[in-house]
Protein backbone atom coordinates (compact mmCIF):
# COMPACT_ATOMS: atom_id res chain seq x y z
CA UNK A 1 0.00 0.00 0.00
CA UNK A 2 1.28 3.44 -0.92
CA UNK A 3 1.12 6.24 1.64
CA UNK A 4 -0.85 8.46 -1.56
CA UNK A 5 -3.86 5.31 -0.43
CA UNK A 6 -4.34 6.69 3.18
CA UNK A 7 -4.26 10.26 1.94
CA UNK A 8 -6.95 9.41 -0.97
CA UNK A 9 -10.95 10.94 -0.03
CA UNK A 10 -12.16 7.52 -0.92
CA UNK A 11 -10.16 6.39 1.54
CA UNK A 12 -11.52 8.53 4.17
CA UNK A 13 -15.21 7.79 3.12
CA UNK A 14 -14.80 4.23 3.28
CA UNK A 15 -13.65 4.68 7.08
CA UNK A 16 -16.88 6.85 7.77
CA UNK A 17 -19.02 4.42 5.78
CA UNK A 18 -17.57 1.24 8.12
CA UNK A 19 -17.55 3.62 10.88
CA UNK A 20 -21.69 4.40 10.14
CA UNK A 21 -22.25 0.81 9.57
CA UNK A 22 -20.96 -0.12 12.87
CA UNK A 23 -22.90 2.97 14.86
CA UNK A 24 -26.23 1.98 13.61
CA UNK A 25 -25.87 -1.93 13.69
CA UNK A 26 -24.80 -0.81 17.54
CA UNK A 27 -27.77 1.71 18.03
CA UNK A 28 -30.46 -0.57 16.69
CA UNK A 29 -29.69 -3.74 18.21
CA UNK A 30 -29.02 -2.06 21.79
CA UNK A 31 -32.26 -0.02 21.68
CA UNK A 32 -34.53 -2.21 19.99
CA UNK A 33 -37.47 -0.91 17.71
CA UNK A 34 -38.13 2.44 19.11
CA UNK A 35 -39.30 5.11 16.69
CA UNK A 36 -36.92 8.11 17.85
CA UNK A 37 -33.69 4.84 17.09
CA UNK A 38 -35.46 4.15 13.68
CA UNK A 39 -35.14 7.69 12.55
CA UNK A 40 -31.65 7.73 13.69
CA UNK A 41 -30.89 4.31 11.77
CA UNK A 42 -32.26 5.50 8.52
CA UNK A 43 -30.41 9.13 8.91
CA UNK A 44 -27.26 6.77 9.45
CA UNK A 45 -28.49 5.26 5.90
CA UNK A 46 -29.62 8.22 3.74
CA UNK A 47 -26.29 9.63 4.90
CA UNK A 48 -24.44 6.14 3.72
CA UNK A 49 -26.20 6.72 0.25
CA UNK A 50 -24.96 10.18 0.01
CA UNK A 51 -21.79 9.83 0.44
CA UNK A 52 -21.58 6.42 -1.69
CA UNK A 53 -23.88 8.52 -4.58
CA UNK A 54 -21.32 11.57 -4.68
CA UNK A 55 -17.97 9.73 -4.09
CA UNK A 56 -18.00 6.02 -5.03
CA UNK A 57 -20.33 6.99 -8.29
CA UNK A 58 -18.98 10.08 -9.15
CA UNK A 59 -21.94 12.26 -8.61
CA UNK A 60 -19.59 14.76 -7.43
CA UNK A 61 -18.36 16.24 -10.56
CA UNK A 62 -21.72 15.19 -12.53
CA UNK A 63 -24.01 17.81 -14.31
CA UNK A 64 -25.84 20.10 -11.85
CA UNK A 65 -29.28 18.33 -12.83
CA UNK A 66 -28.14 14.98 -12.11
CA UNK A 67 -26.51 15.48 -9.07
CA UNK A 68 -29.00 17.71 -7.59
CA UNK A 69 -31.63 15.04 -8.86
CA UNK A 70 -29.61 12.68 -6.69
CA UNK A 71 -29.48 15.43 -3.48
CA UNK A 72 -33.13 15.56 -4.24
CA UNK A 73 -33.40 11.78 -3.64
CA UNK A 74 -31.10 11.90 -0.59
CA UNK A 75 -33.54 14.35 0.80
CA UNK A 76 -36.84 12.01 0.02
CA UNK A 77 -35.42 9.46 1.18
CA UNK A 78 -34.53 10.24 4.75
Amino acid sequence: MTPSLFRARSTAVWVVLVVATVVSWAVGHEHGTGSAIAVVVLAVAAIKVRFVGLDFMELRDAPLFLRGTFEGYCVALW
